[in-house]
Order: C-alpha cells, then structure tokens, then sequence
C-alpha cells in the first residue's frame, strides 16, 4: 500500500500534535491495566506522580485539603482529576513548542498510523478486560441479601445502577459481547465497523457513569474521545453512506517498512496479545467467578436471619419499629462482613471474625472501630446433617450490656421479593410495574 503524501493544512499539523500528545501521556500515565505488565514498566514514573501531583495540588491548584488518596476502585480521585490536568497542561505547551519548532513539516501520516495503532490497542485491550467481566458475570453481582433487605430510597444512585445491571444474565452478557467486539479495532480492515460499535458501548458506558454517579467518568469519557478520533477518518465516507450515496471505506495507510520481517513480528505480537487477553483472561474471570462469583462456595452461616428474641441485660426488648437498640434482621453473605438491620430499618456494617473452634463471632465496626461485639454461637438445625443452620443463637456482650440473640434463618429468601420471584413471561396482558 503507497502511503499518502499530501500536504495537511496548519490546523490538522496543530490539531494532530495536540492529540498525539495528550493522548499518548494519557495512554501512558492512565494505563489502568490496558497492557500486560504496564504497571511494572512504569513503576518509577507512578513514584515520581505520587510525589508532584500532591505538589501541584498544594503549590499550584492551591487546592484546600491534601492529596492522600492516589488511583484505587475510583477513577475519579482528586489526584486523578489533577493528573489530567497535568496531562493537558502538557499537551499545549508541548503542541505550542512543537509547532514552533517543527512549522515547515508537510504533514506527519506515519506519526498518525502509530497514535492510531497505540490507540486502537488501549480501548481494544481495555474494553475487551472490561466486557470478560461481564460476559462471567462478575463487575455486576446479582443482588445479595442486604440489596434486596435494603430500602429502595437507601441506595446509592451506583447502588441502583449496580442492582439494575445485575439483576440479569442476559443482559451482562450483551453488554459483555459488545465490549468484546471492541478486539475488531486491533485490525484495519474492521477498524471502521468496531469503532462504530464500541463509540455506542462507550457512549453508553459514559452516560452510566455520568447519570449514576459511577466514579469511572475519566476513563469512560477518554474512551469514547479516542473511538471517535478513530472514527474520525472515515466520517465523510461515512456521513455520505448515511445520507444513502455509495462509499467505499478507506484503510489507514500502513507505512512501508524496509524489512519485509517486520509486519510479521508485529502479526505475531498482535497474535499473542489477543491469546494472552482473550485466554488468560477468561480464564481468570472463571477462576474469580468461583472465588467470589456466583460460583463460590457459600459459608455455612449464608443467609437473612430474622431476630425472634433480644434480650439485653436480662430485659427482653419488644419489636418496636422505632427502637434503635433491637435488632430486626442479621446479613451474613460470608465469613468476612455482617450487616444488621435495626428494628428503625437503619443499618450498621461489620467486619466479621468467625472461630469455629471456639465457636464465636467477633463484630467490628467498619466506620466506627471502637464499637465491637463478641458473642458465642451455637447452631441448630431441624435437618439432620444440613450444611445451613435454621436458628443461630448468640450470647455475647456489647461493653457493658449482656446480649442473647435468637434468630431464625428465612427458607428460600429469594420467594420472599418480587424482583427475585417475578421470573420471564413472553405474554403480559397488562404491564406487571411494581
């Protein structure tokens, strides 16, 4: 394939140098998993950020508290925010002098092939991470006991967008499919066809995040910025196909290399990158899936369990609706984290320590530490050798005050809601909305 000589015009010169830039440092320093082993390669440039972005925020931004927090399950820290400012403030200077400096070049085509080739593979690696994870069902969890005990108004609004998405397999695994469809960037003559299909995934993945509060707005709007980048090379073709005239799509001209071994090399790369992704990937999701998926095992204790008896200090507590003292309900989805429900439906979180030698419960507080619980346990089954107890009984303290707990475990909680009972129906001869 010859490569296109014409000469670009001023605009398109400083248009590209500012987007080969900005979207390179952001592919760069915003990697979030994109490549294999990216984040040992740039151990020593995360270091150096942890270290000035705090600076800026204090020295430049003069922002009124300190940067402490760095990239976690948020993309969307103040330290994130800031780094993106970084990244822009760069980009212009750097496009600024750049253009100073480089003002009679007739225009920079191989310079665009490899930004697009560098871009194509982060939202293609990218989305195909993220769509694994849905396809196995596991960044959407179907609602859990405390979901379905919670208040309607109580959640989050992710909270809802999270219930929402993960109430239904068959929409995971669309949303999931669709993602992975984005592996048609990472080869030119599907570059057209996927980046049309991933700029509505990302599209809808950014107004989520938007419209949910999702703290992943960063990456999902730089995603959907770099698809249509891509796009942006064929859209006259394309503006004129939808207008009902004929086009033929033209392929991002590859430059020509001296060595005929070197588009082999980068096939192979290329190869082995899909195999290490697509295989390695789903396999870990499975392996997940089983750890901490629909498919993991359930701890003995799993289950709603509704508080029959309260006694405190000898005093049997009556089930008042406004008593903040009594419990109503005990979550337990593991071994690791409970959650009770008080009789006024607020709730309390706890991290859970179970010895099932010494048969206790050690309850601490996941925001207030200083508030811990320990009791006694003992199990009573109505079904001999049932792995699941039916009554849970504990004794224990809470500081000063003597603490005896009867609860008992609801059969088949699930029956209990509507959202997880109601099931499919083809024919609905009146809207079922509840």
């Amino acid at each position: 394939m010859t490569q296109i000589s014409h000469s670009w015009s001023s605009g398109e010169k400083i248009l590209f140098r500012f987007f080969f830039l900005y979207f390179s440092f952001f592919i760069l320093i915003q990697n979030n998993g994109a490549f294999p082993l990216w984040n040992l390669a740039a151990y020593y440039i995360t270091q150096v950020l942890h270290i000035l972005i705090p600076w800026i925020g204090k020295q430049v931004l003069h922002l009124p508290y300190e940067i402490t927090v760095f990239t976690n399950g948020s993309g969307d820290t103040t330290y994130d925010y800031v780094v993106v400012f970084l990244i822009l403030v760069t980009a212009v200077s750097g496009t600024l002098v750049w253009s100073l400096l480089d003002r009679n070049r007739a225009q920079y085509q191989v310079l665009y092939y490899w930004l697009t080739v560098g871009i194509r593979f982060y939202v293609g690696l990218m989305l195909i991470n993220y769509g694994l994870v849905k396809v196995f069902k596991l960044q959407f969890p179907y609602p859990g006991l405390y979901r379905l005990t919670e208040l309607y108004g109580d959640s989050s609004p992710m909270g809802l967008a999270w219930t929402f998405l993960g109430f239904s397999k068959g929409y995971n695994l669309f949303m999931g499919i669709a993602e992975v469809l984005a592996v048609l960037l990472l080869f030119r003559r599907t570059l057209a066809l996927g980046a049309i299909i991933t700029l509505m995934t990302t599209a809808n993945v950014m107004a989520v995040n938007y419209f949910y509060d999702v703290p992943v707005k960063i990456l999902s709007t730089h995603l959907f910025l770099m698809t249509l980048f891509l796009l942006l090379y064929n859209a006259g073709d394309l503006w004129q196909f939808f207008l009902g005239k004929g086009k033929q799509l033209t392929l991002i001209p590859r430059p020509q290399f001296s060595k005929s071994w070197i588009p082999l090399v980068g096939n192979l790369v290329k190869g082995l990158l899909l195999v290490y992704t697509l295989g390695f990937g789903s396999y870990q999701a499975m392996e997940m899936m089983k750890q901490y998926g629909d498919l993991a095992p359930r701890s003995k204790f799993y289950g709603l369990y509704e508080v029959d008896t309260f006694i405190m200090n000898r005093d049997t507590l009556p089930p008042l609706i406004t008593d903040t003292v009594r419990w109503r309900h005990l979550i337990l989805e593991s071994d690791t984290y409970a959650r009770v429900r008080m009789m006024n439906d607020s709730t309390n979180g706890f991290q859970l320590s179970i010895d099932s030698i010494a048969h206790s419960m050690h309850f601490t507080h996941r925001t207030l530490p200083d508030q811990q619980l320990d009791f006694r346990y003992s199990l009573v089954s109505d079904k001999m050798d049932s792995l699941v107890s039916d009554q849970l009984v504990l004794r224990g303290l809470n500081k000063q005050d003597s603490l005896y707990i009867y609860l008992n475990r609801v059969p088949d909680f699930r029956k209990k809601f509507r959202l997880t009972n109601r099931g499919f129906h083809w024919v609905n001869e009146y809207p079922y909305n509840r």
